[in-house]
């Protein structure tokens, strides 16, 4: 008889200690569960089983990879898939199971992509349209919302879309909000995707407040987290938003009423204390040379 497999976790001969001190040397998360766990028939297409150990060994592991390097999204999206179950996921599905609107979106399983939103015709809409205030807002930044990974480590097809669902409105937040995508603008708004669906990798992100500069630190302490905080608990689901169909609102009519509020414009912030260093070199430089 063949012998019987061991449901201990069983760590891939590639991975060394160096992984697990330097997690951002990490290869990705779905290549490392496929070295040392046996699959499961899989519940919807790009689907992978994990035992407890791997997805504790996962979350851990992608969690502070992520604090440490947040550039790497295989890590981010790992670290949101590990640890939204059991509790979490199943918590925002019933969100939206109450709410009419987030029950349509349950049925319908819409997907944002640049194809399906129709890029050239958010541009044709009129200034401060819902549609028109996105697409501004992926041009300036330089992003696309084709490169939303794929969900893969979440076992239930409609907690897994609940969750991709929250990964490809996370730059509508962004163009709600007026955040930009530097480090700090996304500490921010993990901030208030925390205080709004309390998922767990949301939280964790706030943590890289810690990685920011002094003066970064100081306006997220004093000025961001307050305001993130005041306006995920007040404001409805965002997860409860039919983003199609409110591409021509006016989006300061959208944000009214959702009851969220907009932040100090972040960007112009650093613009402005920029300037203001740059200036201050400049002086410096002319009192030596007088």
């Amino acid at each position: 008889m063949p012998p019987r497999s061991s449901s201990v976790l069983q760590l891939p001969r590639a991975l060394t200690i160096s992984h697990i001190v330097n997690p951002t040397t990490l290869p990705t998360a779905y290549a490392l569960s496929r070295s040392y766990s046996t699959r499961k028939t899989p519940n919807y297409p790009g689907h992978v089983h994990l035992s407890v150990p791997e997805r504790i060994f996962l979350g851990l592991g992608s969690a502070l990879g992520s604090l440490i390097n947040p550039r790497r999204a295989d890590l981010i999206a790992t670290c949101g898939e590990t640890t939204a179950v059991p509790y979490f996921l199943p918590r925002l599905r019933n969100i939206m199971l109450r709410h009419p609107t987030g029950r349509r979106i349950l049925r319908d399983r819409p997907r944002i992509t640049s194809t399906s939103l129709n890029l050239p015709y958010l541009r044709s809409l009129p200034d401060n349209s819902v549609g028109r205030e996105y697409v501004r807002w992926l041009d300036r930044e330089g992003v696309s919302p084709d490169t939303r990974t794929e969900v893969k480590y979440i076992d239930d097809p409609e907690e897994a879309y609940v969750m991709q669902r929250y990964r490809e409105c996370h730059d509508f937040y962004h163009a709600l909000t007026g955040l930009p995508v530097v480090r700090e603008g996304e500490v921010a708004l993990k901030a208030f995707e925390f205080a709004n669906l309390v998922i767990p990798m949301t939280g964790a992100a706030m943590g890289a407040v810690v990685t920011l500069k002094k003066e970064e630190r100081e306006r997220m302490w004093g000025v961001y987290f307050p305001w993130a905080i005041r306006n995920g608990v007040r404001s409805e689901c965002v997860l409860n938003i039919y983003w199609e169909e409110e591409l021509e609102t006016d989006v300061d009519a959208l944000r009214e009423r959702l009851g969220i509020e907009m932040p100090p414009d972040l960007r112009n912030i650093r613009a402005e204390k920029k300037k203001a260093k740059k200036a201050e070199k400049r002086a410096a430089e002319a009192l030596k040379m007088a």
